[in-house]
């Protein structure tokens, strides 16, 4: 198994709280690192027609009858289970007695802390960072070929290419995940909403325009938008509000959380292709985004990420509000410099009131890392760097 960041800090959490569960996309790792871990437990897997029988004809006698310390996975099954364990770690008082995986975000945790308020730490395991495939030298070898790849664990721990696994991903897990959440009765056109949303990768999501284009109801569009979060499939970088007044885009932009799924449904099949693609900046875009998320998920940190867009069409691709501190991240798929990747950053710095320190970079293909003024221009291979500053 690739070591995931996270494992130090679940180690950790089993020791002060009663309940762990681990949230992500489907084959994210999560059962792979929670049997990883802890092998004495016994595991339970919800997705097992004789399991899961067993524990809707009787909740109570299936969560009494474990004897020990458990793995349940895929909860979302059946998160009546949560009630029940809710009363079996009160009454045993015990830390670490329960791990328990999800693959749908939203509407799983909300039943979590519900249930096991007080009782539970969440952690949410997105595909590998591009430091766990350095670190376990599974690295690609270009940028690009690793866009191409995506970050799900299972591309590097088997045979599967990347060609084989992402039509089987959609096929297998997101249908079936979309069906299970959602009554939709026509998948060719969910289909074309997947290909046509990634279309659209790094723009302001404009669900009217998706839904004439598409052929359903705005209603359907953001239900269908939902699924997709809720799977993390996708997710909504919200614009940065603070001290603008009306001076800005309202409008999230639409990003996915594997860029190899993303080049999947944009039918970008060869890093040739991927090169010259009309979507490369946004999905470069996305690759580093990502991977702040990872970093924020991973280490447990609060900070919160937005984008910044005036009306007068001047933006930045990343704002990351720490709380002590800001920072704005321009992004460029270019691996040369260019002044014009400094006018977002210091029309922001300039015209932004803030009450905390503000730090500009500029992430971009090439292979000099500088400071170019008040702003560090930064290539890929230094991101961690860049990491490090988010507390």
């Amino acid at each position: 198994m690739i070591k995931r960041q996270l494992q130090a800090k679940i180690k950790d959490q089993l020791t002060k709280f009663p309940v762990i569960a681990i949230t992500g996309p489907r084959q994210s790792g999560k059962t792979t690192l929670a049997r990883a871990l802890l092998p004495g437990y016994k595991y339970f897997n919800l997705e097992d027609i004789g399991t899961k029988a067993l524990a809707v004809n009787d909740p109570v006698s299936f969560i009494n009858s474990i004897e020990g310390k458990a793995i349940i996975d895929e909860i979302q099954k059946l998160p009546e289970l949560l009630s029940q364990i809710q009363v079996k770690v009160d009454e045993s008082k015990k830390t670490g007695q329960f791990v328990i995986t999800g693959s749908e975000s939203l509407l799983l945790s909300e039943k979590i802390s519900q249930s096991l308020a007080g009782r539970v730490v969440n952690n949410v395991l997105l595909p590998l960072s591009c430091k766990e495939l350095r670190t376990s030298d599974n690295e690609a070898k270009s940028i690009n070929t690793q866009i191409l790849k995506g970050f799900y664990p299972r591309i590097y721990s088997t045979n599967i290419t990347f060609s084989e696994f992402f039509p089987e991903y959609v096929n297998t897990y997101v249908e079936k995940d979309v069906r299970s959440l959602k009554n939709i009765g026509d998948l060719s056109l969910f289909e074309k909403f997947l290909q046509l949303l990634a279309g659209r990768v790094g723009q302001p999501l404009n669900l009217t325009s998706l839904a004439n284009d598409v052929g359903v109801s705005h209603n359907t569009i953001e239900s269908w938008v939902s699924v997709l979060e809720a799977s993390y499939i996708v997710y909504r970088l919200k614009p940065y509000f603070k001290n603008l007044g009306k001076r800005v885009i309202k409008s999230p932009k639409i990003y996915f959380y594997d860029t190899g799924l993303l080049c999947y449904l944009l039918n970008i099949s060869s890093v040739e292709t991927l090169r010259t693609h009309y979507a490369i900046g946004s999905i470069f875009e996305n690759l580093v985004i990502n991977e702040f998320i990872k970093h924020i998920y991973n280490n447990k940190l609060g900070s919160k990420i937005f984008f910044y867009r005036d009306s007068n069409g001047q933006e930045i691709d990343l704002i990351v509000d720490s709380g002590s501190g800001i920072l704005g991240i321009e992004i460029k798929a270019s691996q040369t410099y260019s002044q014009d990747f400094l006018r977002g950053l210091l029309s922001f710095a300039s015209n932004v009131s803030l009450d905390t320190e503000f730090k500009g970079y500029i992430i971009y293909k090439g292979k000099q890392s500088q400071k170019v003024g008040s702003v560090r221009l930064m290539s890929f291979s230094d991101l961690s760097k860049v990491l490090k500053e988010i507390k």
